[in-house]
């Protein structure tokens, strides 16, 4: 590579001279070495403009806690259904199982991961497809279509009827056991297909053992499943309420009357083309489940559709990235809060289209809208439910300003009724399928 220039002691040393004539250099060294960066360049009025005041919100209850897991995308799907149950059922304080939802995503994930591997046995074992497919098997993050259609299927369950269990609040090592498994049952299974040329039936029975294995895991590590429980609360006005022998399917459709097809995933990425419909096959976890498809709008779309749903009373789910500008035990996100740029004197700060062009941009989060704050018409901060326990933010709520809304979150989910005609319209649309790595996974 003879076209690439090495580092010479001269420009080594102009480097040098550089950083010696800025005045402030020395100061700014010492400060970032001592302090770090993000505390060095933290903007002291961050408070001021993040008071935790609302002119809208939903009444919810205590936030819940994943611990260390990647089960946000859950946390946050069930977080919208106890608050509408909370609403109509006078319980705030109503909590889901989140093992219950994680017990079946785990199952339905290795079935769905088996299928894919089937599917691409003749591609080479590193195409890129296959190799996503590899990476991919048995991570505990996820999208809401994955939640949804979980809860399509299997219903939901109280908390107290399924609670978590250590490995539910600590992910690794049963996740490390599983796709271990998947890894090797993948060679196994392209092995068959490749090199012994086994027939359809004997794949799929070998494929059916290796999802009843997972299964086994599953029970060992999570709990079984119930398939029907006592549903018994106390509510908020010291109501008894009592009723038998409920399924899951049948507490869910009983006690919210919802249909999940109903709602739409709309998503702000200026690096798409707007007013187009994308789908992601690839990360979809239940085979026959809801498509994981996003609408991509103009931010303002997004935004109009999460204020009128939260009008109405239901939170919304938005997926963010919450690695960005983001105090966690104040509970605060603001993109002003860390002025790193004018501190070092250089600049590196990219637009939303930029970040997602070059990945420096993903959706990492997930949480809850639950409120937002409006002057003369403008809103400037909103009010945000966590997942990460009662410990950040106050009481486990965040507080979010309109340019961090703005900046850093992708997707909102909206049921249909909320959207304008317009919208409506553009979710009939044949979808694009993206690649498994786009930026928008």
């Amino acid at each position: 590579m003879s076209e690439f220039e090495k580092l010479t002691l001269q420009q080594l040393q102009s480097y040098e001279a550089d950083f010696k004539e800025r005045p402030d250099a020395a100061v700014i060294a010492r400060a970032v070495m001592k302090n770090g960066i993000k505390a060095t360049s933290e903007d002291q009025n961050v408070s001021q403009r993040n008071h935790r005041v609302f002119s809208y919100e939903v009444k919810t209850g205590k936030v819940s806690n994943q611990r260390h897991s990647g089960r946000c995308w859950s946390f946050a799907t069930l977080n919208t259904l106890r608050h509408l149950f909370a609403s109509q059922y006078n319980f705030k304080d109503f909590e889901l199982s989140q093992n219950y939802l994680f017990f079946w995503d785990r199952v339905e994930r290795a079935n769905m991961f088996l299928q894919n591997i089937i599917a691409t046995a003749a591609l080479p074992f590193h195409d890129r497809l296959v190799d996503f497919y590899v990476a991919f098997a048995e991570n505990d993050g996820g999208q809401w279509a994955n939640a949804a259609s979980i809860i399509e299927k299997y219903g939901v369950v109280p908390e107290y009827v399924m609670p978590d269990t250590y490995n539910t609040k600590n992910t690794d090592d049963i996740a490390g056991v599983m796709k271990d498994l998947m890894h090797k049952d993948a060679l196994v299974l392209r092995k068959m297909i490749n090199e012994q040329h086994a027939d359809r039936a004997a794949v799929q029975q070998v494929k059916e053992k290796m999802v009843s294995e997972v299964y086994r895991l599953a029970v060992y590590a999570f709990g079984m499943p119930p398939k029907q429980f006592d549903l018994e609360y106390q509510d908020d006005d010291h109501q008894l309420h009592r009723q038998a022998n409920l399924s899951p399917l049948e507490f869910f459709h009983q006690y919210w009357n919802l249909n999940l097809r109903d709602y739409v995933v709309l998503t702000n990425a200026p690096d798409h083309k707007l007013n187009q419909v994308y789908s992601m096959p690839q990360q979809e976890n239940v085979v026959g489940g809801i498509p994981l498809q996003f609408v991509n709008v103009p931010f303002e779309e997004l935004q109009n559709s999460a204020v009128k749903q939260l009008k109405a009373g239901e939170t919304v789910w938005v997926g963010n990235d919450v690695l960005q500008q983001m105090d966690r035990k104040r509970g605060i996100m603001d993109a002003e809060l860390y002025k790193a740029e004018a501190l070092l004197g250089i600049d590196y700060v990219m637009n939303k289209k930029e970040r997602l062009e070059t990945r420096q941009a993903c959706v990492s989060h997930a949480m809850t809208l639950t409120g937002f704050n409006e002057i003369d018409g403008q809103i400037d901060r909103w009010k945000i439910e966590n997942s990460w326990g009662e410990e950040n933010g106050e009481k486990g709520y965040f507080v979010m300003t309109q340019k961090w809304f703005e900046d850093y979150t992708y997707e909102a989910v909206i049921n249909k009724r909320y959207l304008s005609s317009e919208l409506l319209q553009l979710t009939k649309q044949q979808p694009v399928q993206l690649t498994a790595w786009d930026s928008l996974q």
